[in-house]
């Protein structure tokens, strides 16, 4: 699976920019804030329907604007298809459309598994040391490229506990509603359980991989777990745990217990990483883990991914990005970097330079 053109209209700081891509090594190096990062967000943004960085769409669209697009041009299993994605701003809200090849899709689960994309940033290195709504966003975004239905099991859980919230608030000024509650603990229940359920299996292999890829960079002397910690421990308890809370949650307003609260703890040599871990010893992990999602989607069946090293190889010191780039040798690969000696000397003469200025794409 690669990639071989990006179109964006107003995207970001992009204008109108065409960016092709070879079926290797791709170097997108400027200046910061020149725009390289937005390249790699519009591919993102295509592959999964969200932004990686952004929460509200009309950060995607550039300013002074009332819509952006972008277009991937994909090669799969020897097809070609494009995909197509446009954000549309009124005073009020804003509204993202997709399609692929001009096939409107009515809903964002049909993207997923049609470009898989594994991106890599600064602050994925940071994922072990940072709070547990990194590590969650990093399972969830690795499963629902592998399992769409998972990001089913996501919408319903997240549109239930937003009804439950809300019905929270107004049960502390008037608590006739309370009965009501155990309507959005159900809901909260059945696909919570799912997600659980899923979780726990992905963790498991990922767990089993990385421990193999960081053994390898430590060489043998370090040991990676990656442990699952779900907020409630047993599915089997899940709606008497939400019923248990139901006086604190009604006094703070808000959900406290479920899949919203669930961590992964990474631990090397039995000791938790982000506690007592140096600062090399977790972003090996986070490097390991990362290397183990990409080998994950190596292992199902499907077409490797394109992988996306935002500004990542500054951050490493010169045996891990040796690893690193020797690792994935077969995908394609699309770097960002401020100069070129960002990058391994030995890479360049295979890659496609591309220089990013203000916005706009001038070929080397």
């Amino acid at each position: 699976m690669w990639v071989s053109q990006i179109t964006a209209k107003d995207f970001r700081n992009l204008s109108l920019s065409y960016v092709p891509l070879s079926k290797g090594t791709n170097i997108l190096y400027g200046d910061n804030a020149q725009g390289k990062t937005n390249i790699l967000e519009a591919i993102y943004f295509c592959a999964l329907g969200r932004s990686p960085r952004a929460d509200n769409n009309r950060e995607l669209v550039r300013f002074g604007c009332n819509e952006a697009f972008v277009r991937v041009d994909v090669n799969k299993d020897d097809a070609s298809f494009k995909i197509d994605a446009q954000i549309q701003l009124s005073d009020t809200k804003s509204n993202k459309n997709f399609s692929i090849d001009r096939v409107a899709i009515k809903n964002t689960r049909e993207l997923f598994g049609q470009l898989m994309v594994v991106l890599f940033s600064p602050s994925d290195l940071q994922l072990i040391k940072s709070g547990p709504a990194e590590r969650r966003r990093f399972m969830d975004m690795e499963i629902c490229q592998l399992s769409p239905v998972y990001y089913s099991h996501l919408r319903d859980y997240h549109r239930a506990l937003k009804q439950r919230n809300q019905l929270l608030k107004l049960l502390r000024k008037d608590r006739r509603q309370v009965d009501s509650l155990s309507i959005w603990d159900e809901q909260l229940k059945i696909s919570g359980c799912k997600i659980m359920q899923t979780r726990t299996a992905f963790v498991n292999k990922i767990s089993t991989i990385a421990k193999g890829i960081h053994s390898h960079i430590t060489e043998s002397k370090e040991e990676l777990f990656l442990t699952y910690q779900p907020n409630i421990p047993d599915p089997e308890t899940y709606r008497k745990t939400l019923e248990k809370s139901h006086e604190r949650d009604i006094i703070t307003g808000t959900t406290s217990t479920g899949i919203h609260k669930d961590d992964i703890m990474f631990a090397i040599n039995g000791v938790p990483a982000r506690n007592f871990g140096s600062q090399g010893q977790q972003r090996t992990a986070a490097l390991s883990a990362k290397l183990a999602e990409i080998e994950i989607m190596r292992s199902g069946g499907k077409s490797p991914p394109v992988l996306l090293l935002d500004d990542v190889l500054s951050e490493l010191d010169g045996s891990r990005q040796k690893f690193l780039l020797t690792q994935i040798t077969d995908l394609q690969t699309i770097i960002t970097c401020t100069g070129l000696e960002d990058v391994l000397t030995r890479n360049i003469a295979e890659a496609n330079v591309i220089r990013v200025k203000q916005g706009e794409i001038n070929l080397s």
